[in-house]
């Protein structure tokens, strides 16, 4: 399994991709809280599909056991949240995205992937970041299945975003030519969520 870890470079603290581990306007928390907006899916593994679709040569539908087929990896990584709490170094396991693209064929033309969920929220992210920046399939945390309130039972992760960038309940993707913004990008959320920059509205 691949596994990213937080260092320490001199008298900076730095994480696993030369970051500040603690981005501005951020204060760290034990607590994990739930923050959805409309109703909890309820999903069971049975029910649990994925799909993939768009701009792909052909689209492809994983079952929760087909999903779990692929290769599994463990991320010690951070959470930030847009509304300025972080929990650190918490240990996600799941399917990396980069993995699950070799999987599949996306044509020439897709740039950007759009992520739906169960309930229906959306949100966006280009492919490259999606790609480059450790962007995971989460069932598992510290040990223990991914909790129903927090998008079990599989959600995506994206450290190097706000979390609001990876969908709780996923259940597809759209490739896509063009961006076109999410269910909170919609709503004033930033498009590009960088928590350094505190990128948290347009």
């Amino acid at each position: 399994m691949g596994i990213f870890r937080s260092k320490v470079t001199g008298s900076s603290e730095l994480n696993y991709f030369g970051k500040p581990k603690f981005p501005p306007g951020q204060y760290t928390t034990e607590k994990f809280p739930v923050l959805t907006y409309g109703v909890t899916p309820k999903i069971s593994t049975a029910d649990w599909r994925l799909k993939l679709w768009g701009l792909v040569e052909e689209i492809v539908t994983f079952s929760w056991d087909e999903f779990l087929k692929l290769p599994q990896r463990k991320l010690t990584a951070d959470f930030h949240c847009v509304t300025t709490w972080s929990r650190y170094g918490d240990e996600w396991e799941g399917v990396m995205f980069s993995d699950l693209m070799g999987t599949i064929r996306a044509k020439p033309d897709a740039r950007y992937v759009m992520q739906h969920a169960y309930g229906g929220y959306t949100t966006n992210l280009p492919l490259e970041w999606m790609l480059n920046e450790e962007v995971m399939f989460v069932h598992t945390v510290n040990g223990k299945p991914l909790e129903r309130e927090h998008g079990g039972p599989m959600r995506v992760f994206t450290p190097r975003r706000y979390a609001w960038k990876g969908a709780k309940w996923v259940n597809g993707l759209e490739f896509m030519k063009d961006d076109r913004p999410g269910f909170w990008e919609q709503n004033g959320y930033s498009n590009t969520a960088d928590p350094w920059k505190e990128e948290r509205t347009w």
